[in-house]
């Protein structure tokens, strides 16, 4: 397969064959890992590897009870690592602020994302499946505690690695032409903007398990393992009902990722910066 197909053929992975991924294709998911571009090549990050099952079931409950972590054989936490670079620039008597530069965190962690690329892009090349962990965001703290992480370095991505049990078929994606702009930004008339997302998730469906399995494929792939309330179709259907959820956009907005519980988590994130040593705010 070439890089383009495998590219547009890849999807997130959840379910996971218990099967140990042999050591020498670990150290190149690693060597892509460390080769990924950076900013000025400085590298402020670092890859914490968690393989054992105990590890494996604290890292899933950190990030929401979500089964797939405990069962992939491993798990890459992608961290932005301020302090190997403190420490590096006071031993030749100079200073680093990235703790304090919000351009440096930003860049570290576009810098962050294009390492856990490379491995998601190598890893489906050995016919392993991936899926990213975005909610170790709402456990820093927790993380840092448990996997002796020092000040200055941040856990923010999880990436579950394993080889696949089951791949969603389909993941409705935008059209290429919605978020392509050729020389300058284009702005999409309401009409416009309607019908791109129509295009994408289809009409909203009364049937639940029907739009489920459609929109909601962590759900449909947590069913398969130890089905969490969260995964639950009338747990679900009934939450649905009480938010009047009539559309998508309503149901990722008032049900997936709430509006006003996304804002206040604003909170908690400072705070665990803060607790980190990050202080930019």
């Amino acid at each position: 397969m070439n890089l383009y197909d495998l590219i547009m053929k890849r999807r997130s992975v959840r379910n996971f064959k218990d099967q140990e991924i042999p050591e020498h294709i670990l150290e190149e998911l690693l060597d892509a890992a460390n080769n990924a571009p950076s900013g000025g090549n400085i590298q402020p990050i670092s890859v914490i590897m968690v393989k054992e099952a105990l590890a494996r079931k604290e890292l899933s409950e950190f990030v929401g009870s979500q089964p797939w972590v405990k069962n992939a054989p491993l798990s890459f936490i992608f961290c932005i690592d301020f302090y190997r670079i403190k420490k590096w620039a006071s031993l030749f008597e100079t200073d680093f602020k990235g703790e304090k530069a919000f351009p440096h965190f930003l860049i570290a962690y576009a810098d962050l994302m294009c390492s856990a690329q490379n491995v998601v892009i190598l890893a489906e090349s050995h016919g392993l499946g991936s899926v990213y962990i975005g909610t170790i965001l709402d456990a820093i703290d927790k993380a840092r505690a448990y996997f002796t992480i020092p000040e200055y370095v941040l856990p923010i991505m999880v990436l579950s690695i394993g080889y696949p049990k089951s791949v969603p078929k389909n993941v409705p994606k935008l059209k290429r032409d919605v978020i392509v702009h050729r020389e300058k930004y284009r702005e999409l008339s309401d009409d416009q903007i309607k019908k791109a997302f129509e295009d994408k998730y289809g009409s909203f469906d009364e049937n639940v398990k029907k739009y489920i399995q459609r929109i909601y494929v962590e759900a449909v792939e947590a069913g398969k393992q130890e089905k969490p309330e969260w995964a639950d179709p009338e747990w679900i259907k009934k939450e649905m009902k009480k938010l009047n959820i009539k559309n998508t956009a309503q149901f990722l907005f008032k049900f997936r990722y709430p509006s006003e519980e996304m804002v206040r988590m604003n909170e908690n994130l400072i705070r665990a910066f803060k607790n980190a040593g990050f202080d930019f705010f």
